[in-house]
């Protein structure tokens, strides 16, 4: 008789619950669950984990410091905690934990884990005199200033595991510690009772630990905790502690990780002899787990103490793998060396997975940093961390000039041409977009999340969606940047480029051109070959609309032939307003005067959400989407962009592509796509800590391929910023689905004023160039991707063709 068959109706209807997704009730676990096995619960473990976190395993590169090793408590499985006479010192010095940490550092760890024994001076003379000498009041004490020396000396996030305490001491460390952990072990009081491994340990009483993870959620502490299992516990005591842990995280919510972490043998203990748990007992308490918390708690499972089993860890649930160092052994279970990452990183893969780097905080508690640490700590998560919550990939900043990932090692996102092959679950997604269909905001959301072979197959379906549809050519367009006035009545927290009137902060002087000057350089630029002339600036107070009016005249008056692209959306509204005219008519004015086009930028994040963040006080979404449609129906085309890399997540970035692409299903108006990553460096909201630095190499080219996919067939040209990306990182976009590189520019102010360094101008010669790099042709366009006249020609624009100003 099958297993299934002989399966209780209690135990089959409680796995059909959480495969369901669905909540197991609590007498229902105590009672059906100890009965299954690890096989009965592996496969809806495993499903749970990928809807939770896709292919994604995550770890983190950490130092492990162990502050002490004295301990109050006599753990009978313990080799951490050792006597006074066998160390050499009480507490590691301020001097020993700055080398750990120095050592971390130039190892790429951004974690520094403090391990110490529960309340030392409680049981050892050694201990408290130590601490006299430190000028510490207590462990705890001399804790929370090592965790302040690591904060103010290195780029590293403490992550503490003190033990037990009461809540004062947890506010304190709060403000040092980006997270805590405190292993609950085992909810069973029978552990403690004589002969019990937790017997004369009064820090293991599951009460105290319990109390312990319940003030930290209410104090918004991010904890990590978890079981030790085969210390003599049965399978229903696991099951009471999971719930245990389940009750605290449904009333708070600050549960980040759940370790389940299987007894090693020690020689030493009173332990010692004690048979060791099997791998089916982990596989079965980590698949006990997975149901019992869902698809979104982060569970992991040491490898260092299971080597043989990270396969079936995996598929029972595991989606962590805890911390690694690269420097530091693992002072509790030193008889199991870390991993090299290399060798986990090809056993992750082995089970279709991938390998990532988290912080100390897991991804989706970075993600809420605010609500869980100290505001100065949140700061440093923010800088850490990509739109996912993940450690950043790469060293590349957008607009700084540093060089994209290299082509070797790691996880590089240098795409190569024509690459194929993704996992089944993007095959749908893939052949969806390349059939021109709308994908749903999750298949947005799951492109955006890929790693690995499947990042490669997104970028390859991207590139070859590009091939198929505009074909080999790259396009650019000679134009020039005129930006009137860098004063504004706004003050989007993104933007360096907006000054008050007469202000000499950021990067130079606030300056306001007249009508005189924008002619001059309209004339300048026709002379140096260019076909467009984009306008835009500040909302300057003294501006209504006829001053928009006033300046398309004096560009056609200069120049009669030349493009006029100008006025933001915001521009327009407010050109508008000031007129007492409706979009429609006021639009209609400016395309008598001579306004040819639009640029679809302060879009910034379609989302009212982000837009409450960024640009409190500029236009809703609807509203610029209004502007746009009032444009199209006027007869005149816009671009449409993206400002990514802040204070957004993947689900903003699909929800601003759905909405353009529902535009330009219903107007058919918009010209191109343009991805602006946020240049973070001068960038005010940046400078106050409450934005990320920008986006990282991985996920600009990932907004490129998506694009292309996302909005494909209806938006057919994707552009480069080579301001935003540079020379190289716009080649690297030309690979994985974009077409054009945009314009010479000649003069460029607002990527400048946040500190970019890209320059001011690419001539043709130098956009050519990109393009024959990657063995592509290239054409000069217009700005509405026609062929100018005479395009045969390379239209030189020499660096020294352009009189610079000091005013942009």
């Amino acid at each position: 008789m099958s297993a299934r068959m002989t399966m209780s109706s209690g135990l089959r209807e409680t796995l059909s619950t959480a495969a369901a997704g669905g909540r197991i009730a609590d007498d229902d676990a105590v009672i059906h669950l100890p009965a299954a096995r690890s096989v009965d619960l592996m496969p809806i473990a495993e499903s749970l984990t990928l809807e939770g976190f896709g292919a994604s395993v995550t770890y983190s590169r950490k130092v492990f410091i162990p502050l002490t090793q004295l301990c109050r408590d006599v753990c009978h499985y313990c080799t951490f905690a050792k006597a006074p006479r066998r160390l050499a010192a009480p507490y590691l010095s301020a001097d020993q934990v700055r080398a750990i940490v120095r050592a971390g550092t130039q190892a790429g760890c951004k974690e520094a884990l403090f391990t110490l024994g529960d309340k030392p001076e409680q049981r050892h003379a050694a201990a408290r005199e130590a601490l006299a000498a430190l000028g510490a009041a207590s462990t705890l004490d001399y804790l929370e200033r090592m965790a302040q020396l690591v904060l103010e000396e290195s780029g590293l996030l403490p992550h503490l595991n003190p033990g037990v305490m009461e809540r004062t001491n947890l506010e304190r460390l709060r403000r040092v510690g980006a997270s805590m952990g405190l292993m609950l072990e085992s909810a069973s009081e029978r552990l403690c009772r004589r002969g019990g491994p937790h017997h004369g340990s009064p820090d293991k009483a599951p009460a105290a630990r319990l109390a312990t993870l319940d003030a930290a959620g209410e104090l918004g502490i991010a904890m990590t905790t978890g079981l030790l299992i085969g210390i003599g516990e049965t399978r229903r005591e696991r099951i009471e502690s999971l719930l245990a842990l389940r009750k605290i995280h449904e009333r708070h919510g600050n549960l980040q990780e759940l370790i389940i972490q299987n007894f090693r043998a020690k020689a030493g203990t009173k332990m010692a002899g004690a048979p060791e748990p099997g791998l089916e007992e982990s596989l079965w308490t980590l698949g006990a787990a997975r149901l019992l918390f869902g698809a979104r708690m982060s569970i992991q499972a040491p490898p260092n103490l299971q080597p043989d089993g990270l396969l079936d860890l995996l598929r029972a649930g595991v989606n962590d793998w805890g911390g690694i160092s690269p420097v530091t052994p693992d002072h509790v279970n030193p008889e199991a060396p870390w991993p090299h990452l290399r060798d986990l990183a090809r056993a992750t893969a082995a089970a279709g997975r991938h390998l990532d780097e988290r912080l100390a905080l897991v991804p989706a508690f970075a993600q809420s940093c605010e609500r869980w640490t100290d505001a100065a700590i949140g700061v440093r998560v923010r800088r850490l961390s990509d739109a996912r919550g993940r450690a950043r990939s790469d060293a590349w900043y957008c607009g700084s000039g540093s060089p994209i990932p290299s082509r070797s090692g790691g996880a590089q996102v240098v795409p190569t041409a024509r690459r194929v092959g993704s996992s089944s679950r993007l095959s749908g997604i893939l052949s969806a977009a390349r059939d021109g269909r709308e994908l749903s905001e999750a298949d947005i959301v799951r492109l955006f999340s890929v790693d690995g072979a499947d990042l490669d197959g997104v970028i390859g379906a991207a590139d070859a969606l590009r091939a198929t549809t505009v074909g080999e050519t790259v396009t650019y367009v000679v134009n020039r940047n005129i930006n009137y006035t860098n004063i504004c009545l706004y003050h989007c927290g993104f933007c360096a480029f907006s000054k008050g009137r007469g202000s000499t902060d950021l990067r130079g002087p606030a300056y306001n051109l007249d009508l005189g000057e924008i002619a001059r350089r309209t004339v300048e630029a026709a002379g140096a070959g260019a076909t467009e002339v984009c306008l835009q600036g500040g909302i300057h107070p003294s501006f209504t609309g006829q001053t928009y009016l006033d300046i398309v005249a004096a560009v056609k008056t200069a120049v009669p032939q030349m493009h006029v692209h100008a006025f933001s959306p915001l521009e327009v509204w407010h050109g508008a307003a000031t007129l007492g005219l409706p979009l429609a008519q006021f639009l209609g004015r400016l395309r008598e005067a001579g306004l040819s086009t639009l640029p679809g930028t302060a879009a910034e994040i379609l989302d009212d959400e982000i837009r409450a963040i960024i640009c409190p006080d500029k236009l809703r979404t609807d509203q610029w989407l209004e502007v746009i449609r009032a444009a199209h129906a006027q007869g005149l085309r816009t671009t449409s962009t993206i400002l990514y890399g802040h204070v957004e997540r993947p689900v903003h970035w699909a929800r601003h592509l759905l909405r353009l692409r529902a535009l330009q299903a219903e107007t058919g108006g918009i010209s191109e796509f343009v991805p602006l990553g946020f240049v973070h460096m001068e960038a005010p909201l940046w400078r106050k800590g409450r934005t990320r630095s920008g986006p990282t190499f991985r996920e600009a080219v990932l907004m490129h391929a998506v694009a292309r996919l996302a909005l494909h067939p209806l938006i057919k040209n994707i552009q480069a910023s080579w301001v935003k990306l540079g020379p190289d990182g716009a080649a690297a976009c030309l690979e994985a689905g974009a077409n054009d590189l945009g314009g010479t520019l000649m003069n460029e102010s607002i990527t400048r004023a946040a500190g970019g360094v890209h320059g001011q101008l690419l001539d043709a010669r130098q956009l050519i160039a990109i393009a024959r790099g990657l063995g592509r042709p290239a054409r000069q366009r217009t700005t509405l991707y026609g062929r100018p006249v005479g395009d045969d020609r390379i239209s030189p624009v020499p660096s020294t063709a352009i009189r610079p100003s000091m005013v942009i």
